[in-house]
C-alpha cells in the first residue's frame, strides 16, 4: 500500500501517524525544517497537518509530488482574504469583513462594520496571534503596517462558539460529527465538548455550510470550520483544512477519530458514519507541566504532545467520554485541582454545559 507522507510533524502529524498503524498505513510525518531528500514513491500520498510552510529541501519536494491532496486549496484558506472571498461567493455566511487596504479610512472601517472592529493579519497567526482592536471611542488609527496586511472583521455578539468537523472522499461522499461547543479564553481554545443537545437542532445548517464549501473546492479529507452561533443562525468565523484542535475529543468520543477519517478518505478507504460513544470533554493544556496524577483521574485520557512548555503553548489535551454525567462532573472537577488557577473558568464552563 502507498505510503502516506504528512507535511509537518507537529502533534497533528503524530495523531495521524498513530491513527494510521490500526488501518496498516504508512504515515511518514515530516519536519518543515528539513533539508533531506525524501525517498518518495511514484503511488504515494502527501498530506499536511497545517496550511503554510517555508521552502525547504524536503517541503518543496513533497509540495511537487503529483499525489499532493487538496494542494492548491491550502494557501486559499491559509489567506483570510481568499478563505472570505471563496465563503462569500458560495453564499456561506460569514463575520461581515473587508480587505484592509492601503487607502483604508478609518471612519469609512467604522461605518461598514462597528464602533469595534477587529484586524486579523491575512496569513499566520493563531491562539489569538496576529489579531489587533480597533475601538471607536478610543479614536484608534489603523496601524501603518497591518495595510494591505489585514482584514477587517465586525465585532459578533455571539451566544457562543461551536465548530463542524467532517470529512469527504474522492467519491463526494461525506460524513459529518455533531456540533462541538468550545470555550476559547484569549484567543486560545482551553475547552471542547460534543455532543451537546442545546445546539443539536443547528446540526444540519452546520452540515449544509460546511458540505457546500467541501463540494465548491472538491476538497478531499478532513475539514473543520469554527463558527459563532447567534440565536439559530451559525456564522462561520475561520476554516481549517485540515484535522483541527476543536475535533480532539474524537479520539475517545467516537469509533473513527478525525485523524483516522482524514486517512481513509485520501487512500480511499470506507468512511461510513461514526459511532459517537458518550458525551466527550477535551480540555486543552496550555503552558502546564505534565504530572501523573491526571493519570489517577477516573476516565481521563491525557494526550502529551512532548513539546518544551511554555506559557501560552499547547502542549497536550485531556479527554474523558462518560455517559454518566455526575462522574464526568467528579473527573473534571478532580482535574481542576491539578491544574492552574486560570482553568478555573473552563472547568465552570465544561460542567455548565454538560447535558
Amino acid at each position: 500500500m502507498s505510503k502516506i507522507w504528512v507535511l509537518g510533524a507537529g502533534q497533528l502529524g503524530a495523531m495521524l501517524h498513530y491513527a494510521g498503524l490500526p488501518l496498516a498505513l504508512e504515515v511518514e510525518p515530516i519536519d518543515i525544517e528539513s533539508e533531506q531528500l525524501l525517498d518518495i514513491g511514484d503511488n504515494d500520498i502527501v498530506t499536511a497537518e497545517r496550511e503554510k510552510w517555508p521552502e525547504t529541501t524536503a517541503t518543496k519536494q513533497l509540495e511537487a509530488h503529483p499525489n499532493f491532496v487538496n494542494k492548491d486549496i491550502f494557501s486559499r484558506l491559509a489567506d483570510r482574504l481568499t478563505q472570505k472571498q471563496i465563503l462569500d461567493d458560495l453564499g456561506i455566511a460569514t463575520t461581515p469583513w473587508c480587505a484592509l487596504e492601503q487607502s483604508s479610512d478609518i471612519q469609512a472601517l467604522h461605518d461598514k462594520l462597528g464602533s469595534k472592529v477587529l484586524l486579523k493579519r491575512r496569513t499566520g497567526g493563531y491562539d489569538g496571534r496576529g489579531q489587533h482592536w480597533i475601538d471607536q471611542d478610543k479614536a484608534e488609527a489603523i496601524p501603518e503596517d497591518w495595510r494591505d496586511q489585514a482584514i477587517a472583521e465586525r465585532k459578533i455578539p455571539f451566544e457562543d462558539e461551536v465548530s463542524v468537523v467532517g470529512v469527504r472522499n474522492r467519491k463526494g461522499e461525506m460524513v459529518f460529527y455533531p456540533l462541538a461547543l468550545n470555550l476559547h479564553l484569549d484567543g486560545i481554545l482551553m475547552g471542547s465538548l460534543s455532543p451537546v443537545s442545546r445546539v443539536q437542532h443547528l446540526q444540519s445548517q452546520g452540515e449544509q455550510m460546511l458540505g457546500r464549501l467541501m463540494e465548491g473546492l472538491n476538497y478531499v479529507g478532513v475539514m473543520a470550520m469554527e463558527c459563532f452561533r447567534i440565536g439559530d443562525q451559525l456564522m462561520v468565523n475561520e476554516v481549517a483544512p485540515r484535522v483541527h484542535n476543536s475535533g480532539h475529543w474524537t479520539l475517545a468520543g467516537a469509533n473513527i477519530s478525525q485523524f483516522e477519517y482524514h486517512l481513509r478518505a485520501i487512500a480511499d478507504l470506507p468512511i461510513p458514519a461514526a459511532v459517537v460513544k458518550a458525551p466527550t470533554v477535551m480540555i486543552n493544556l496550555i503552558g502546564t507541566p505534565y504530572s501523573e496524577e491526571w493519570l489517577e483521574i477516573p476516565g481521563a485520557e491525557p494526550y502529551w504532545y512532548s513539546k518544551e512548555v511554555r506559557p501560552g503553548r499547547k502542549v497536550g489535551h485531556i479527554n474523558f467520554c462518560n455517559s454518566d454525567i455526575s462522574e464526568l462532573d467528579g473527573s473534571l472537577r478532580q482535574l481542576q485541582t491539578l491544574l492552574p488557577d486560570n482553568y478555573s473558568v473552563a472547568i465552570d464552563w465544561t460542567c455548565e454545559n454538560l447535558a
